[in-house]
C-alpha cells in the first residue's frame, strides 16, 4: 500500500482528477467535480514543486476542504430570489389576486378554483360566482374579501 502512495506523481493526480470529473458527468451532484479539481491542482503543483506523497495527500485534503466554502459561495451567488420571488411560496403569489368563487362561502368557508386546483377560502358569506380578492395568506389557507 505504501508503494502506491510513493508512486503518486504528477500524472497520477491528473488522471485521478479527470476520472473524478468524468464520474461527475455520469452521476451529477457537483461533489466529485470539486474533488477532481483538487486532484488536478495537486497534479499541477507537482509539476513545479517536488513533494513527498504525504505532502501531496495533505495538499489534496486542503484543496478538497477549501472547495466546499468556495462552492457554497458560488452556488449562493447564482440563486437570485429577485428573478423568481415566489418560488416555493405559491400561496404568497396569490395575495392580491382576484378569483371567482366556485362554491359559496357559507359559515366562513367556501372554495375557489385557481388553475386546475380547488382552494379552500375563508371570508364573509358570499354567493357562488362572486369575484373575490385574496387579502391574507396563512399556509394553505386563503382569506378573501369581496372584490
Amino acid at each position: 500500500m505504501t508503494d502506491m502512495f510513493v508512486s503518486l506523481g504528477t500524472w497520477n493526480w491528473l488522471i485521478f482528477g479527470f476520472i473524478l470529473m468524468a464520474l461527475e458527468v455520469m452521476a451529477p451532484g457537483v461533489f466529485l467535480f470539486w474533488l477532481g479539481l483538487a486532484a488536478l491542482l495537486v497534479g499541477l503543483i507537482s509539476f513545479a514543486v517536488v513533494a513527498s506523497w504525504q505532502i501531496q495527500l495533505v495538499m489534496f485534503a486542503v484543496f478538497a476542504a477549501a472547495a466546499v466554502p468556495v462552492w457554497r459561495r458560488l452556488a449562493r451567488g447564482r440563486t437570485d430570489a429577485s428573478t423568481s420571488p415566489f418560488l416555493n411560496k405559491r400561496t404568497e403569489a396569490l395575495l392580491g389576486r382576484e378569483f371567482t368563487l366556485e362554491k359559496p362561502i357559507i359559515d366562513g368557508n367556501g372554495t375557489v378554483r385557481i388553475g386546475d386546483t380547488v382552494w379552500r377560502v375563508a371570508g364573509p358569506d358570499t354567493p357562488a360566482g362572486t369575484k373575490v380578492k385574496v387579502v391574507q395568506v396563512d399556509g394553505a389557507n386563503l382569506t378573501v374579501a369581496a372584490a
